[in-house]
């Protein structure tokens, strides 16, 4: 299915590949997070795994989602201010909070704090907030693996001045 969708096997599928049946219980977590039905909007879902994978520093895991994230906005523009989302006039009070929220729980260890928690709640209910959440220990699950294996971007997301590799 990746070399149909992105013209390639992914780099982490080679590790994960080495053990199957940890490989489909991740697979089907990352489906049901990402399923249609979900509280969350894909644009935030987006925006926060690419915001969880520069902190944790995972060449992958910005590339992928990176791509992603253009593809739901339209553009890079979005993309290439997820970094400096504090300084940007493009986020939304809502995506603010929500980038705030996954700064601090991709924290080690997590520093969410009861002011962050109440601005979370202004624009978000419970619900929301427990999939967001388990959406970025996901993220920070991927992250992690990928960044302690090494596992190099693909290519996937050129930005403007870099060459596409894949």
């Amino acid at each position: 299915m990746q070399k149909k969708h992105y013209g390639a096997v992914l780099n982490p599928l080679r590790w994960w590949g080495r053990m199957p049946r940890l490989f489909w219980l991740v697979a089907l977590f990352v489906g049901f997070l990402e399923r249609k039905k979900s509280p969350l909007d894909p644009v935030l879902r987006s925006l926060l795994m690419t915001r969880v994978s520069q902190v944790c520093h995972c060449a992958f895991c910005i590339d992928a989602n990176a791509l992603r994230l253009a593809e739901r906005c339209g553009g890079l523009e979005k993309v290439q201010a997820v970094a400096t989302w504090r300084d940007s006039s493009l986020f939304s009070d809502q995506e603010r909070a929500a980038l705030a929220y996954a700064e601090a729980v991709t924290a080690t260890p997590p520093m969410v704090d009861d002011t962050l928690k109440a601005a979370l709640r202004r624009h978000y209910r419970e619900e929301v907030i427990t999939e967001m959440t388990a959406l970025l220990a996901f993220q920070n699950l991927s992250a992690r693996f990928n960044a302690a294996l090494d596992i190099p971007s693909q290519g996937l997301c050129a930005m403007p001045g870099e060459k596409k590799d894949a």
